[in-house]
């Protein structure tokens, strides 16, 4: 086999194992993070990645006795093209790792001085809005999808920026309005009874790994779905206000609550305020999360069930509770007299409630 072709494929062995193997310290990262806290968690990802990495490891071996073998001036080129692939591996993790990084990470990537923007395409409409689909690089390097709904006025202004909404899954892989398709509805008709301005919503998707992603947030605090690279990627794609407390806020509905309420008390220094609507809380979680959160600055959290969901509402007073006696900064109020015809129904008030509060809070 040519020299030439063995330093090649040396290089593609030893670029693929650094990434491989950065990639499953990550994974085993979080799996001890969730053991820790007694959460479920996959071990298989970890697994495979660590396993992927030690055959490439194999190949390099195998790739540069070959090359070692050649003449001396092969030696010199062979050491060097595998210093270069170190380097690869190595500007591509600072491309996963970096805070205002938006673009999907690649070797290719890597080599480029300024990463180009995610595109957000057009994917359908709803509650008279636009509906936006992008891909944004995971911690992990991974893309994942990312879920924009723009409201009616977006489009009739073009200078307007606009506070957002988080909102956030309970589901492994999905975005929140993959389960509740109609929660855009329940923003639109607060804007729409003038008690609320309209809102961006951005719908990441929520993290693998674990068949618990809240209380993944929950114990760690830094996994929650919107990171810098998110951020970064929809302030450069949309008309939003920066990110922060001053005009980014969460919102997560039933499955999604328990994820909303653990970000908005462990990150008030991200978010202005934060509603969790309809959920089941772990008290005892919440109240470390609180504990931990930066800053002196109380977190904002609206619980809201409606009245005849007798366990929602002793689940939200229960983290109340626990949050009081535990003398924590934070300032939590509960919605508990929305009441109608249908649980359909009774959703679109409490999300209708719920951004009404968030309004609210982001004007002070």
């Amino acid at each position: 086999m040519p020299r030439s072709l063995l330093v090649l494929l040396l290089l593609v062995a030893a670029v693929a194992g650094s990434w491989l193997a950065r990639s499953a310290m990550v994974r085993w990262r979080d799996l001890r993070a969730a053991q820790t806290y007694e959460l479920a968690a996959e071990a298989r990802p970890a697994l495979v990645r660590a396993g992927a990495a030690a055959l490439c490891l194999m190949c390099v071996s195998a790739l540069g006795v070959a090359v070692l073998l050649g003449e001396r001036g092969g030696v010199r080129q062979a050491v060097a093209a595998v210093e270069e692939g170190r380097s690869a591996g190595s500007a591509d993790g600072a491309a996963a790792s970096a805070p205002v990084s938006a673009a999907p990470v690649s070797a290719s990537a890597s080599a480029s001085p300024s990463p180009s923007p995610v595109a957000f395409a057009a994917v359908g409409r709803a509650a008279g809005g636009e509906l936006m689909q992008g891909a944004v690089p995971g911690p992990d390097g991974r893309a994942r999808t990312v879920r924009v709904w723009l409201p009616a006025e977006y489009g009739r202004n073009a200078t307007d920026r606009f506070p957002v909404i988080v909102l956030h899954s309970g589901t492994p892989g999905r975005t929140a309005d993959a389960d509740l398709p109609d929660v855009f509805d329940g923003v639109a008709s607060a804007v729409q009874q003038g008690k609320a301005r309209p809102f961006v919503v951005v719908a990441p998707e929520a993290p693998g790994g674990t068949g618990h992603p809240c209380d993944l947030v929950a114990a760690a605090p830094q996994a929650v779905a919107d990171d810098a690279a998110l951020r970064s990627a929809v302030g450069a794609a949309f008309r939003t206000l920066p990110a922060g407390p001053a005009g980014w806020s969460v919102l997560g509905v039933d499955g999604g609550a328990p994820c909303a309420a653990a970000a908005g008390l462990a990150r008030p220094d991200l978010y202005g305020a934060a509603a969790a609507v309809s959920g089941r809380y772990d008290a005892k979680a919440l109240t470390g999360a609180a504990a931990e959160a930066p800053g002196a600055v109380g977190a904002r959290l609206l619980l809201a069930a409606a009245k005849r969901d007798t366990d929602g509402v002793a689940s939200g007073r229960a983290v109340q509770a626990a949050l009081r006696d535990a003398k924590s900064r934070a300032e939590v109020r509960t919605s508990e007299v929305v009441q109608d015809y249908t649980p359909e129904r009774e959703r679109l008030r409490l999300v209708r409630v719920a951004v009404q509060y968030l309004a609210e809070q982001l004007a002070k």
